[in-house]
């Protein structure tokens, strides 16, 4: 038999459910509403089995111990510390703790549209249920902030607070869904932060998966994943970006300014800034300098 609450030392709030059928009526918390979050430490024999799902996404952050989550027809996978269990609302599911090392968790239940699309972004390209976490302090202080919002009262005010906590906790276990493993996302940020200090030097795509120590094909797929563009597309931004500054901050020319943003043919650099500013270098500088100068 699984424990449901009870933990010593548990925080636990549940809004009744005539105020969360009220609530979908709110023009904010309808798009993201909280209607059960807690925190059970050290939750020994804790665990629940919905045959049909339940009614909200249910979201389970580990942060000692660790569990293992069941959902569809998947098999049991395990939940480890730093890690987040997302479970799509009407979907079969048992979750359980460890037995020999029980899970801490925060956890919370929440609707709304915006929860769906959090979803469809997180479970897109076959993820799973499972996240491991790149900042777990920042989805566990959400999470807190929920709870003690929902500890106060059920008004509006209150709803809304635990809201904006849960919004940012599903943002960043969306974040750290896309960006994938630590591991994996540390090798993409130092090729970014390669680029961004390299911006004169031309690189190549196997170059770059190379200090990555990826394959060229796996490191593309990880970098669109992670950073949402191409690498080649990523790099150009890069450069477009520092050239906008350069053409604001100092006189150098528009050829000195793309061999400083790793460009060696200035009418090449043009096309490529038009492409994304909609106007030439030249024209982007006497427009910033208009606009410096006109009256506030």
């Amino acid at each position: 038999m699984y424990v449901h609450e009870g933990f010593l030392g548990q925080r636990l709030r549940v809004i009744p459910r005539p105020a969360v059928r009220a609530a979908h009526d709110q023009p904010i918390v309808r798009r993201l509403l909280v209607t059960d979050v807690g925190y059970f430490p050290h939750a020994a024999q804790h665990g629940r089995v919905r045959a049909a799902g339940a009614p909200e996404t249910i979201i389970i952050v580990c942060t000692d111990g660790a569990g293992w989550v069941e959902w569809g027809e998947h098999e049991p996978v395990r939940v480890a510390r730093g890690s987040a269990a997302v479970l799509p609302s009407g979907v079969r599911h048992r979750y359980r703790a460890d037995a020999d090392d029980p899970w801490t968790i925060w956890w919370a239940h929440v609707t709304g549209s915006d929860v769906d699309d959090f979803i469809a972004t997180i479970f897109a390209d076959d993820r799973g249920p499972i996240v491991e976490l790149h900042d777990v302090f920042a989805v566990v202080q959400s999470l807190e902030e929920a709870v003690s919002a929902l500890e106060q009262d059920e008004s509006l005010p209150m709803l809304l607070a635990a809201s904006g906590a849960a919004w940012r906790m599903l943002a960043a276990i969306t974040s750290s869904a896309l960006r994938g493993t630590a591991a994996t996302s540390d090798r993409i940020r130092h090729v970014q932060d390669y680029l961004r200090m390299n911006l004169d030097t031309q690189f190549s795509v196997p170059e770059l998966a190379a200090m990555a120590g990826l394959s060229t094909s796996h490191f593309s797929a990880l970098f669109r994943g992670s950073v949402g563009r191409s690498v080649k597309d990523y790099l150009k931004r890069l450069r477009s970006a520092r050239a906008r500054e350069l053409l604001i901050t100092t006189e150098s020319t528009v050829s000195e300014i793309a061999q400083a943003v790793g460009y060696e043919d200035a009418l090449y650099f043009s096309r490529q800034f038009r492409s994304i500013n909609g106007v030439s270098p030249s024209e982007f500088r006497r427009q910033s300098a208009s606009e410096r100068l006109s009256p506030s």
